[in-house]
């Protein structure tokens, strides 16, 4: 895909009652997903998020670090980083 890409990190919460963008924790984003941290699907919960969120295909979102971590970096294609940011602070919530 050509166009703006960028690298996020993110720091993620599987098992919760919703998914959801939480906010910032420290110089990652946090995230909490539904699904449970088996066979990928926390993995799969976190693109489907993101893609919703920053309004970009699932195609052009790539975990590059930390598929069996709660640490994790994407690669979002399509999208800036000031686009992203603004977008995933209007989803979720600032934490302090």
């Amino acid at each position: 895909m050509d166009g703006p890409s960028i690298r996020l990190r993110l720091r993620v919460s599987p098992g919760a009652s919703r998914s959801e963008v939480v906010g910032r924790h420290g110089d990652a984003w946090k995230v909490r997903v539904a699904a449970a941290a088996e066979s990928g699907k926390a993995n799969d919960a976190v693109v489907e998020l993101l893609a919703a969120t920053l309004e970009v295909p699932r195609a052009g979102i790539e975990i590059v670090r930390g598929r069996a971590s709660r640490d994790k970096t994407v690669v979002v294609e399509g999208t800036t980083e000031a686009d992203a940011g603004a977008r995933l602070a209007s989803a979720g919530r600032i934490l302090a």
